[in-house]
């Protein structure tokens, strides 16, 4: 076992290491963390050390006796929680617990992958890109869930792990996608298949911890009937016939689609997702047949019919006989792989920017991108006046000085603005403000329940504000 994970055992989290959470805040310096008096919750940070060192023994291969055997002398602080569980309610429900952490640690450890160096990080992502260009992603909802997966293995890459940090608005700006697109994605493909986990959300100017899992072990293959006579899909969600042609591996180029799904051409309303599965099963395999496509790309027959017909409408595919390629210079600007320079003669009406206005989709990736901009504007901008503890109201005098309109004491607040158990009503929207509270003293109101000043430090910021606002007045 690690030097850390013997001392976590012998001695428990003795640099607070597990000690984070709703229980925690930071000190008046801004520059540690310490618990608070009346929400340290113990029970939670016991919790997190024994599930650590259930993760420790899991990962060298031990076994849940082991663990056990751990946990329960006197002498290991680490096994404190397991212990106070059995003293207070016995054996028996303190082994239950200690075995539902067992089972979920074990099942975190077969979920990731070890990696010692750089080398083997690579080859682990190479491992899961060759896993997802043969997986197949059936229906609209798959495609999208791939665009995702993609934006996110992407970031991957840039950070050389599958554990990588990215924002929701980062990830659907990558895939070319809303974030409620986004959002349902990862909660009704990417997190119940086992490709994507998100490990802490994001805070503040920090975005969200992603790892990447595998996926399923063993992809499931849908049951076919053929006596349905409806000329209704089987699946709503899926809005296409599932047909054992889509049940077997896929082929297709993730790279190229990941190149080009962030394409106004690629929005909803343009050329969608089916053109990009399309799209990246011919560079992976020229000269397929529609037959042939409807394995390789995922896609059902009807959808692939429809596909190349609309992409050789704008020139991007070119057919030949029974089979289909991409144009000479499709990807031209786009695979970085070509070198050859595009012929004098070759038209460029069906360029991917030209498509765009045809759709109606030009604009779309910088629309959303001003709109994600701005909403981090003001995101940061509230986080700043939550931080500082200033009022909304300012006034400026002459000399250009900011001078701080001094926030009421809560005796003088109305009564009718105060509701019981210290929440005050906001009389504008007649709702109750859940930044503002009413201190037990009745005499202040606290700007935020993380305000750490004491109610001294209060009254004289207060005195000091008076002063101010009737000096400059």
């Amino acid at each position: 076992m690690p030097q850390a994970a013997a001392d976590l055992v012998l001695h428990g989290d003795l640099t607070g290491k597990y000690a984070v959470g709703s229980y925690s805040k930071l000190s008046a310096d801004r520059r540690s963390v310490v618990l608070r008096p009346d929400r340290q919750s113990e029970a939670d940070h016991g919790h997190r050390i024994t599930a650590a060192i259930a993760c420790h023994v899991a990962r060298i291969g031990g076994t849940f006796d082991q663990l056990m055997h751990l946990l329960m002398p006197p002498d290991h602080q680490g096994g404190h929680h397991a212990r106070t569980i059995e003293l207070r309610s016995g054996h028996a429900r303190a082994r239950d617990y200690v075995h539902r952490v067992w089972d979920n640690a074990c099942s975190a450890i077969n979920s990731t992958v070890a990696v010692e160096s750089r080398q083997q990080a690579q080859e682990d992502l190479a491992f899961l890109r060759d896993r997802i260009e043969t997986t197949p992603w059936r229906g609209e909802r798959g495609r999208t869930a791939l665009r995702v997966l993609r934006a996110h293995l992407n970031f991957a890459e840039a950070a050389g792990g599958r554990q990588h940090a990215a924002s929701e608005r980062q990830a659907a700006e990558e895939a070319g996608i809303s974030r409620q697109t986004l959002r349902r994605a990862y909660e009704g493909v990417l997190k119940p298949g086992g490709w994507l986990r998100r490990i802490r959300v994001g805070h503040g100017t920090e975005g969200s911890t992603w790892y990447l899992g595998t996926g399923p072990k063993d992809l499931p293959v849908r049951s076919q009937s053929h006596h349905r006579t409806t000329q209704f899909p089987p699946d709503r969600d899926l809005e296409e016939w599932s047909t054992p042609e889509t049940t077997v591996t896929a082929d297709i180029d993730s790279t190229v689609i990941s190149r080009l799904m962030g394409h106004n051409a690629f929005a909803h309303r343009g050329l969608g997702s089916p053109s990009l599965m399309v799209i990246g099963a011919l560079h992976l395999r020229p000269g397929q047949t529609a037959k042939e496509l409807i394995t390789t790309a995922s896609v059902s027959r009807a959808t692939a019919y429809r596909t190349l017909q609309r992409l050789s409408t704008h020139g991007v595919v070119h057919r030949t006989g029974a089979t289909w390629t991409l144009a000479t210079h499709a990807l031209d600007g786009i695979d970085q792989s070509r070198t050859a320079a595009p012929a004098s003669d070759v038209q460029v009406a069906w360029a991917w920017d030209g498509i765009a206005q045809h759709y109606a989709t030009a604009g779309i990736a910088a629309q959303r991108k001003a709109l994600h901009a701005a909403e981090r504007v003001a995101y940061r901008q509230a986080l700043e006046q939550l931080s500082e503890h200033r009022s909304k109201v300012l006034v400026i005098v002459r000399d250009g000085r900011q001078i701080l309109v001094p926030t009421p004491r809560g005796d003088e607040i109305p009564p009718d603005w105060q509701l019981p158990g210290g929440a005050v009503l906001n009389p504008t929207t007649g709702r109750v403000a859940p930044e503002w509270r009413v201190a037990t003293d009745g005499h202040l109101i606290l700007i935020s329940p993380a305000d750490q000043r004491s109610y001294d430090e209060l009254v004289a910021a207060h005195a000091e504000a008076v002063n101010e606002w009737e000096s400059a007045a």
